[in-house]
């Protein structure tokens, strides 16, 4: 039987997603849109976990946005080698610092357009710097947890972040982008792993239509 539409069952998917994570909010350590930043450039293939355990020494050798565009990059890339593609998310780092002082006055830009421009970052890091450092909902973050999760829950059939991003755009209402990523992203690392879902303990079952449900 197929599945009713994903906008039938957006209502009981987001009463769900609130009883379980209300005050869910972003998982990396930071204190401004630069540090978060650089921290989502340095989670990509890698924990949030980890990120965490090498930003803190990161940010005290290189303090400034500026510190980070005069930088080394092998020595940059030694700093970040244990979040792992170092070589090339130390280019990323430099030349995002280096774009956003020469184009947006040493500040983190606040439209998706600007982000985009910034090297290193496309629409997953734009949404997670938009929504997280400024509250701004540009869109939702399709991480791979996200990914996951909105297949098993048939809200999309495709395997593309951004056409995964479009089809939840449709269903979420735009108020609840920001919480609505944060969630899904938490709900991925506690109850649906992508290995041995823990189903029967999720409230989501009854609207969910995933393959590889466990008993």
């Amino acid at each position: 039987m197929r599945p009713p539409p994903g906008s039938e069952r957006m209502p009981a998917i987001l009463n769900a997603l609130d009883s379980l994570y209300p005050r869910a909010e972003c998982a990396l350590r930071h204190k401004n849109a630069w540090q978060l930043l650089v921290s989502t450039i340095l989670s990509a293939q890698c924990t949030d976990k980890r990120v965490n355990e090498v930003t803190p020494g990161l940010f005290r050798k290189y303090p400034t946005i500026r510190d980070f565009a005069a930088a080394s990059l092998p020595e940059l890339a030694q700093e970040i080698r244990s979040t792992g593609f170092f070589n090339n998310k130390a280019k990323a780092l430099v030349g995002a610092a280096r774009k956003i002082l020469a184009d947006y006055a040493g500040k983190v830009p606040r439209t998706m357009e600007e982000m985009l421009a910034i090297p290193g970052v496309a629409r997953k890091t734009a949404n997670v710097v938009l929504g997280t450092a400024y509250g701004i909902p540009s869109g939702i973050v399709v991480d791979t947890h996200v990914q996951r999760i909105a297949r098993r829950l048939d809200l999309t059939r495709h395997t593309d972040p951004v056409k995964i991003e479009t089809d939840l755009m449709k269903l979420v209402p735009s108020g609840r982008w920001i919480l609505f990523s944060h969630q899904m992203i938490l709900h991925g690392r506690t109850l649906c792993p992508a290995r041995r879902p823990r189903c029967a303990e999720c409230p989501l079952d009854p609207v969910c239509f995933a393959k590889d449900k466990t008993k």
